[in-house]
């Protein structure tokens, strides 16, 4: 069937009007004596009927022009179940099919974006990573714009975070946390209970991100709890320090063995000039053995700090003797009760680290420095660098005994000065900087 066009359409109702304007001269002619009211009336019979033929034939248009745009509001509401429809082939048709196919289209995006939102929601609010998005509420005070179920079970018992000033959740938090987080970037701490042994402390690790969303900027808060895995870590680790041992043993105790028969040999045939050198070899093997044992032994059987009051910046101006590193001297009235055997060894443990790493980075050693800072009931002392810092696996694993980067270290280090920190009742931890290098921090409780 040939498909007739809508002007076509229009054209056929608008003949019968033209027919009449064709033949109005005619009766112009007919009526001469009177013209003037011919003409008049002529005119609006014209204009009128040429007006309701008008009408008429675009009835059904704006009907469905009205139809279309109120359509197209549904779909801006997010509607896509309406339709419309439109008798006949012509241009018009050929609209509302396409206004049609575009609605099947948005309708079969909305459901898929709907279900990759459920699906990513599930995602998020069952993840044990305890997440916590932050804007800015316009009152330049940081809100919770968004929460996990884990952030809101660690953070507030579960209830709903949504629209809470950030600075009054810091409040309930941790010490340890609310240094994290004011800290910024990534770093790892470890949180105990009140009045908790060692087995109730808890390890977390903090991600912070910074971004723009919708022209404002929010930051996104990832707490993951680490102290499960960081306990199949530890068991690891005593395998492998089993495996170092019994190696480092066999190594020392196979030579010693293989000497006292070879020197056994040489007695029996009366040959004891060589038995010197004989001696001599096992007795160095003998002592590696003993250094070895006695390095192993210092990390598990750490004697309690014996306590006595120190001022800060003596006892920071005794370590630069030792070792270089800046620092702002602390006042001094700035005391605390220490073991300064036991803290020195942790604070040059750190200090040798930072210098390491400075020179490994390429950086000189002026570079390392150390900051201290009274804050309420703690006192916090930072050791800072400008190395490389550390990626997540190793700032995770830091802190294990034994745990080592180095092609020759023992991990004794870090893991020691972590011991040494906790005797004092304090706290270690360990986050990148934001303009490069590593920050590593020591909470010491206050008496005041």
């Amino acid at each position: 069937m040939k498909t007739r066009s809508f002007t076509f359409r229009l054209f056929l109702r608008l003949l019968p009007v033209l027919a009449l304007a064709a033949a109005l001269p005619w009766l112009l002619a007919y009526w001469m004596d009177r013209g003037w009211v011919v003409t008049v009336v002529s005119t609006v019979l014209l204009l009128s009927l040429m007006w309701w033929t008008l009408r008429r034939a675009t009835a059904p248009i704006r009907s469905l022009l009205r139809s279309l745009a109120g359509i197209t509001s549904s779909y801006r509401d997010g509607e896509y179940n309406f339709g419309v429809h439109w008798r006949g082939d012509d241009e018009l048709a050929q609209l509302v099919k396409a206004h049609a196919e575009l609605g099947d289209v948005l309708r079969e995006q909305r459901q898929s974006l709907v279900q990759r939102e459920l699906l990513l929601d599930t995602m998020v609010q069952n993840t044990p990573v305890a997440m916590l998005l932050l804007a800015d509420g316009g009152d330049g005070v940081q809100r919770v714009a968004f929460s996990n179920i884990s952030a809101r079970k660690l953070l507030h018992g579960g209830w709903k975070l949504e629209g809470k000033r950030m600075h009054e959740l810091l409040e309930n938090m941790p010490v340890e946390l609310r240094n994290a987080i004011a800290r910024g970037g990534d770093s790892l701490f470890a949180v105990r209970e009140a009045d908790g042994d060692e087995d109730d402390e808890q390890i977390y690790h903090l991600s912070r991100r910074s971004f723009h969303l919708n022209g404002r900027p929010h930051d996104l808060l990832l707490l993951r709890l680490l102290t499960a895995e960081l306990r199949r870590q530890e068991v690891q680790t005593w395998k492998k320090v089993i495996r170092v041992i019994s190696h480092e043993l066999n190594n020392s105790l196979a030579p010693i063995a293989s000497l006292a028969h070879s020197g056994a040999e040489l007695v029996r045939r009366g040959r004891i000039d060589r038995l010197e050198d004989i001696f001599g070899t096992v007795e160095e093997r003998a002592r590696h053995l003993e250094g070895f044992i006695r390095g192993y032994a210092r990390f598990a059987k750490l004697p309690q700090p014996q306590l006595q009051t120190i001022t800060w910046a003596q006892f920071l101006r005794g370590l630069q003797q030792q070792i270089p590193f800046r620092m702002v001297p602390p006042p001094d009235d700035l005391c605390s009760r220490i073991d300064p055997a036991q803290f020195s060894q942790a604070l040059l443990n750190l200090l040798k680290n930072a210098h390491e790493a400075s020179s490994d980075n390429g950086v000189t050693d002026d570079t390392v420095e150390v900051r201290i800072a009274r804050l309420p009931h703690w006192l916090r002392i930072e050791v800072l660098d400008r190395g490389t810092g550390m990626n997540e696996a190793v700032l995770q694993n830091a802190l294990m005994p034994f745990y080592s980067t180095k092609r020759n270290g023992t991990g004794l280090g870090l893991a020691l000065t972590r011991e040494i920190i906790e005797a004092h009742d304090g706290r270690i931890s360990l986050q990148n900087r934001n303009d490069g290098g590593l920050c590593v921090t020591l909470l010491l409780p206050t008496s005041g």
